[in-house]
């Protein structure tokens, strides 16, 4: 008997970023149209999770950050085709606007939206995974950043 198994699940780094009572978030293409996200990107190889949340930051959102603590780990399944996410979200401090770095391809827009408005766009969210970061963000989450361990001399 032949039994299908899930694909193992992506890993996704995310950064929550607030200045001002605003979420720094992206408008993008995806394969459902224009979505708002978390800056977020898949984890590449030889890099530490906190690093990559600020390297997707930088490339989709043109924001330096320094990520200084966890919000959360997530795992969530896409129901249109059961594609399997686990997102490493970290708080992180906007340190300046890399003014006229171009960004991502498929990205269309930075966005620094209040938290009303994000949920007022609730619809246009990339996954259930937007709201929910902020909102833990919003209730005080902040595990302490050296939860999250990098093993490993090869690890930047």
């Amino acid at each position: 008997m032949s039994r299908l198994l899930p694909a193992r699940p992506a890993v996704t780094v995310a950064a929550v970023v607030e200045r001002e009572g605003r979420y720094l978030l992206v408008r993008e293409v995806t394969r459902r149209g224009l979505r708002i996200n978390q800056p977020a990107g898949h984890l590449e190889p030889g890099e530490s999770l906190a690093h990559g949340a600020a390297r997707e930051t930088l490339e989709e959102a043109a924001w330096h950050v320094e990520p200084f603590a966890l919000v959360g780990v997530y795992r969530w399944v896409a129901p249109d085709n059961g594609d399997t996410f686990v997102r490493i979200a970290f708080a992180a401090r906007a340190i300046g606007e890399a003014a006229g770095r171009p960004l991502d391809e498929g990205i269309v827009e930075t966005l620094w939206l209040s938290y009303d408005e994000v949920v007022a766009r609730r619809g246009e969210h990339r996954s259930p995974l937007v709201l929910r970061c902020i909102e833990d963000y919003r209730a005080g989450r902040r595990l302490p950043f050296d939860v999250v361990q990098d093993v490993g001399p090869e690890i930047a």
